[in-house]
């Protein structure tokens, strides 16, 4: 990649190495007269993790200091988010009882902030229908069973379709959040050259969704196909997706390259052809179905040298690495058309989907080389998805 200079790759769990190592936030002089510098409204990160505890205030800080103006808020916690109003129990959040915690942490600074509902066999329609009359459910989200972090309470998909509680979220305008893939497949299925989970999800499940489910509003969150991405860009306007920017700038080679285990997602990144039609779909100047979610998952400092949680954190650089995506796409930001496209697809294509006004506040990006450093947080340091690549930004935000 040509915009992306290299430096040695740090592993902070290995012990010969120590966080000092790790630069601080440096940034070089500026040159007024030869700094590129963008002026965009502030965005909306509408798929990320604020995870739940002390550290939750450090994760939304991260954000808040790039520029993001709300949030969707996962709810893949400990315990889930699974109902839509009252007090935390210990076995579950509720929609309402998370926001508040998240609000005293900080997201009160938020313009917006969504936090769905965690789809389990204990959700029915009744909860749907008084959680959308209450204004307090927006959204539900799909997790195959197993399928990431924290979603062993998923169901499968095949026993939702055609149920009361899809056909309530139909009827309300509550909007169905999807980890599009098949769970429960082995692994020459999971992942191959020819198929993988989320591409037969998007040829065996998607289609009967849509049909059973017609007037369901779908984002197909962090997809990383082009089966995905082909089949989002031919469904109906109520249809779209959330793309992060490691699906945008890497591929599995670089995953397995030096096992480089802080680009270990789910749903992995895939292969050079999946890549560019992601490309494709976000840079396309116009387009509104697809819009930034990153999907930013942060984990601290892995228990074993090179064991791993799946997710890649990118709080604090998210904006910084959809532009590098879309300059190695091609598009040359200092032009009107080129800025149009990132303004659309960073900030103002997903607010448009969620229904809620873009931002009237604006921050500024000056391209111009940085380096992020590992996130203290009181649960341990966490590390962001450049640091532990080993990269240099080649934006900053101002």
């Amino acid at each position: 990649m040509g915009s992306i200079c290299f430096i040695r790759q740090l592993c902070p769990s290995d012990p010969c190495i120590t966080s000092q190592l790790i630069p601080r936030p440096t940034r070089l002089p500026l040159n007024p007269s030869h700094l590129m510098t963008l002026t965009l409204p502030k965005w909306f990160d509408l798929h990320t993790h604020f995870r739940q505890g002390p550290a939750m205030a450090d994760y939304l800080k991260a954000h808040l200091n790039m520029g993001c103006a709300g949030a969707l808020a996962m709810p893949n916690t400990q315990p889930p988010v699974s109902r839509v109003s009252g007090s935390a129990q210990p076995d579950s959040w509720s929609i309402e009882s998370y926001s508040a915690d998240l609000k005293a942490a900080g997201a009160g600074n938020f313009e917006h902030l969504i936090v769905p509902l965690y789809l389990t066999r204990q959700t029915t329609a009744q909860m749907i229908r008084d959680g959308a009359t209450s204004g307090i459910l927006r959204a539900c989200k799909y997790y195959p069973p197993h399928g990431t972090t924290n979603a062993e309470h998923g169901m499968p998909m095949d026993d939702l379709i055609g149920g009361e509680v899809l056909r309530a979220m139909e009827d309300h305008g509550i909007i169905l959040c999807i980890h599009g893939e098949q769970h429960a497949l082995s692994g020459p299925d999971y992942l191959d050259a020819t198929q993988n989970a989320e591409t037969r999800f998007y040829r065996e499940r998607m289609p009967r969704l849509i049909e059973a489910h017609p007037r369901l509003r779908i984002v197909c969150e962090h997809i990383t196909t082009r089966t995905a991405a082909e089949f989002v860009a031919s469904t109906p306007d109520h249809i779209g997706a959330t793309i992060t920017p490691q699906h945008l700038l890497y591929t599995l080679g670089h995953l397995i390259q030096g096992l480089k285990y802080h680009l270990f997602c789910l749903p992995v990144v895939k292969f050079q052809d999946d890549r560019a039609a992601l490309r494709e779909q976000a840079t396309q100047p116009g387009q509104s179905k697809f819009f930034a979610g990153t999907d930013s998952a942060p984990h601290t400092t892995k228990a074993t040298p090179c064991g791993c949680a799946a997710g890649c954190f990118t709080g604090g650089i998210a904006p910084q690495l959809y532009a590098m995506a879309f300059e190695e796409a091609g598009l040359d930001l200092s032009t009107t058309e080129g800025q149009s496209a990132f303004t659309n697809f960073l900030c103002l294509n997903g607010p448009a989907f969620y229904q809620f006004p873009a931002s009237t506040q604006t921050f500024q990006m000056h391209k111009a080389p940085s380096q992020a450093s590992l996130l203290d947080t009181p649960n341990g340091p966490v590390t962001p998805l450049s640091v532990g690549l080993g990269i240099e930004l080649t934006w900053q935000i101002a």
